[in-house]
């Protein structure tokens, strides 16, 4: 799904609410680690665990955010979430982002202060790596030092690319060359061919170099694998481009449904007969997307419940986005936390056990 259509609004609401102070990390209250078994989660007991929840963005739009701690705690508390996805983008982590002078620092505290109120309430957090298309080279280092700082964090899973796609499946998987998607190459005579090479595109090094460099610092944390088409199909982890990983917790693959996606059965229900699925991102907004026809997105009322539905038959793992007033399709009707009726009412019934039905696969 295209970034500009989670930041579509026709008034943008900017009264954010304040992140209270951090908490001290309370290791009695923290979630038990969890790790992938056949297509489920399981904690230490050998008991399924179920994540339920919503996503939080902000983190990767500013490096201030958009009140996300405050989120995360209300989420849990008042929304029954036991899970949260949090979008943190690296340019913020290192420091580089618009007026950020202290090298990042004041944003990873923000991100650790959002760990710490999930952990601390007994829920997981993910941390969404809010980026595009495939992964890059310097991406890894960031992975490896979140890694290495949240290592076997029990609470803490790890969604290592938000939307991969217009790439290959086996360019996904092993790697290769990633061709620009905006076509403006510059073929000016004077350039090396080096030159040249850099602007057409890029090198990937593939999403199991990418695992195994986190395995590389010893964290086991859970790993979340978006599909392509914008995170949404998952079939070619059928089809012989599964990751591996013999020394973590598990893969968890993620697909994000909204309601123009089509053919939900090839696209992630077959593999949720063999992998657990993490649906990261779902949900359908009254407002219409300009880049989408509008006879192909469905009516909210009509498509939520159904997806509701679905997803509780399969007890897919999930995370409603978007815990936000702007970032559409909003749960949120207002920065006290009222839902908005045609998607996060019904999400929020859901966190707190009410039972949809799915009437019919899209």
């Amino acid at each position: 799904m295209l970034m500009n259509t989670h930041l579509q609004a026709d008034s943008i609401d900017r009264n954010y609410p304040k992140d209270p102070a951090a908490e001290a990390p309370n290791e009695n209250a923290w979630p038990a680690e969890i790790k992938v078994s056949g297509n489920r989660l399981v904690d230490t007991n050998g008991d399924e665990v179920w994540l339920q929840g919503v996503a939080i963005p902000g983190l990767e739009i500013v490096p201030k955010g958009h009140g996300a701690v405050n989120s995360v705690i209300v989420a849990i508390e008042l929304w029954n979430a036991n899970v949260v996805r949090l979008a943190i983008k690296d340019e913020f982590w290192y420091g580089r982002g618009k007026g950020q002078t202290d090298g990042g620092l004041a944003y990873r505290a923000i991100i650790d202060s959002a760990v710490n109120a999930a952990a601390n309430r007994g829920a997981y957090i993910v941390l969404d790596h809010h980026r595009y298309r495939a992964v890059k080279s310097e991406q890894i280092p960031f992975w490896q030092e979140l890694a290495t700082l949240y290592r076997n964090h029990p609470a803490v899973l790890f969604d290592i690319i938000n939307e991969p796609h217009e790439i290959s499946w086996s360019v996904w998987r092993d790697g290769g060359f990633v061709p620009n998607d905006n076509k403006a190459i510059d073929e000016a005579g004077f350039l090396d061919e080096e030159t040249k090479q850099s602007n057409r595109g890029f090198e990937s090094p593939g999403m199991q170099k990418l695992v195994e460099a986190i395995r590389e610092t010893g964290a086991r944390n859970i790993i979340i694998a978006g599909g392509l088409q914008w995170a949404y199909d998952l079939s070619g982890v059928l089809n012989g481009y599964a990751l591996v990983d013999p020394s973590g917790n598990g893969i968890m693959y993620s697909t994000h449904v909204y309601n123009w996606k089509r053919g939900w059965q090839k696209a992630f229900l077959d593999a949720a007969s063999k992998y657990p699925i993490f649906v990261g991102e779902v949900g359908a907004d009254i407002k219409k997307m300009n880049f989408i026809p509008s006879e192909d997105q469905e009516d909210p009322y009509t498509w939520v419940p159904d997806m509701l539905g679905i997803i509780q038959q399969h007890r897919l793992n999930w995370t409603g986005w978007s815990f936000h007033t702007w970032a559409t399709p909003v749960m949120l009707s207002d920065w006290q936390y009222n839902p908005t009726l045609f998607w996060g009412d019904m999400a929020k019934r859901a966190l707190a056990g009410e039972q949809f039905e799915n009437q019919s696969l899209r």
